[in-house]
């Protein structure tokens, strides 16, 4: 009898796990449609005062900075101010950001070309900006 209770409750248990998986995946998915239609978007990096801000028509970046301090320093500094496609080829959604292990790197996807490139973010200028990837 205890062991079919055992059984019981792992069975239960399991069924509960995976019900908030599949909400999960569903929840990530509704974002990403809505996000398709977007012109500009967050992404967040691993440190919490900074994230970048993308023009997903384009691919021109900025990184964002702000603070909960009077004295601090919030503002935009420009990762990327040309654009990497023609204004005749801007679409809604077309780039989009993916976070690496690397917390200063991100891979900038072209979602139509397939194109990738490199985006770097820092405080210094000299360690910031975008390269692609051949």
């Amino acid at each position: 009898m205890r062991t079919k209770f055992i059984t019981l409750i792992f069975v239960l248990f399991s069924i509960a796990s995976f019900a908030q998986i599949q909400t999960k995946q569903s929840s990530t998915i509704q974002q990403k449609q809505i996000s398709e239609n977007t012109v500009y978007q967050l992404f967040p990096t691993k440190n919490y005062w900074t994230f970048i801000k993308l023009d997903t028509r384009n691919g021109k970046m900025w990184q964002v900075h702000f603070t909960v301090k009077e004295d601090g320093g919030s503002g935009e500094l420009i990762l990327n101010s040309l654009p990497l496609v023609n204004k005749e080829n801007e679409i809604n959604g077309r780039f989009t950001l993916y976070p690496t292990e690397n917390m200063y790197n991100f891979l900038l996807l072209d979602q139509i070309d397939g194109k990738v490139h490199q985006v770097q973010w820092s405080m210094e200028d000299k360690n910031r900006g975008v390269f692609s990837i051949k």
